[in-house]
């Protein structure tokens, strides 16, 4: 296999999806997938031509073996997973909105996640893990290394992990924030800012910025966080907006979505912002790489959307800034404004 121009480093987890939308108490029958914010990005970083890999650990039971399969299916690295025979795979119940009249129907396309996974095998991840013999040569050689802030939020030795990696010189490490307001309860949310000041590109959603920092100011946030290359700030559907050190911001529209699902979108913006960097794109083609990445995603059920075809993304990426505004997505694909 390639060696992966990015490793990503987190949990990935089993998925119960209800067969049909509605309340979980009415779900008679589930089929099973997989998630996880790292392992998505790992994932898109794939289908876009990216070689990635994806470290994290498992339980060695059927859920791990399944999802580990399942991400490897995907093109990624999956040779530094480990397996632990005392915790179990993390896991997640996806519910959906059914729009039906029913006291705990969440409401047509809207959908909720519940978590079990703490003791997972995930969450005993620590430092240890940066001298394992199968994952310390991909950390070693991989020009690019993604983390999030869902991993130092899983247990204290996750925090240690995370601010061992970040303490390595001379390493391009991304931090997307994924804010989980649950998973951060009771702990220091503060050492969120270390970490991002600590990374060399930090992308994090408005909402996010509001709540963690106080604040979704461009140069505010400069302020709150000099030391990162680029911060990325993503604005919902509407927009996203690089902010260089020294406060300058390059922004970019999203393009119109028909939005089946909004599950995974963030993590494939990040991939393509990623994939961009790695290709060296310009600041605001990495922009669109992660529009596009997030807009095929947004028009699936599930974490992981297709990629438009090559030609089409190198068409978009090059696009003017009226034809860029034109193009639509639906269920159906992307829609150029040149080719209506």
């Amino acid at each position: 296999m390639t060696p992966p121009a990015a490793v990503c480093l987190g949990e990935s987890m089993a998925v119960l999806i209800p067969e049909r939308p509605g309340p979980l108490e009415q779900a008679e029958s589930f089929r099973r997938s997989f998630g996880g914010a790292e392992s998505n990005v790992a994932c898109t970083l794939a289908a876009l031509g990216v070689p990635a890999a994806w470290i994290g650990r498992v339980g060695a039971d059927g859920f791990g073996r399944h999802l580990v399969g399942q991400i490897a299916a995907h093109g990624v690295d999956t040779s530094a997973v480990g397996y632990d025979e005392t915790r179990p795979t993390g896991l997640y119940v996806k519910e959906t909105g059914s729009g039906q009249d029913h006291p705990y129907d969440l409401g047509a396309g809207r959908s909720r996640l519940h978590y079990y996974r703490r003791g997972s095998a995930a969450s005993a991840m620590g430092p240890e893990l940066l001298a394992d013999p199968a994952a310390a040569p991909l950390l070693a050689a991989a020009p690019l290394i993604h983390l999030t802030g869902i991993t130092p939020a899983l247990s204290d030795s996750c925090h240690r992990l995370v601010r061992t990696l970040l303490a390595v010189p001379d390493r391009l490490v991304s931090f997307d924030l994924n804010w989980r307001p649950s998973l951060w309860a009771g702990r220091d949310r503060q050492a969120l800012r270390f970490l991002m000041n600590a990374s060399g590109i930090v992308l994090l959603g408005a909402d996010e910025a509001r709540e963690v920092l106080g604040t979704d100011d461009p140069a505010a946030l400069r302020k709150l966080l000099p030391r990162p290359s680029v911060l990325v700030l993503k604005d919902d559907g509407r927009r996203a907006t690089a902010i260089a050190p020294d406060g300058s911001t390059t922004t970019e529209p999203a393009l119109g979505v028909g939005v089946v699902e909004p599950t995974g979108a963030g993590d494939a913006f990040a991939a393509g912002y990623l994939a961009g960097t790695l290709r060296g794109l310009t600041g605001r083609r990495r922009l669109r790489l992660g529009h596009l990445a997030a807009a095929a995603t947004l028009t699936v059920r599930g974490d992981l959307g297709p990629m438009p075809p090559a030609a089409l993304i190198e068409q978009l990426l090059t696009a003017d800034e009226a034809e860029w505004a034109a193009t639509t997505v639906d269920a159906s694909g992307f829609h150029p404004a040149s080719a209506r």
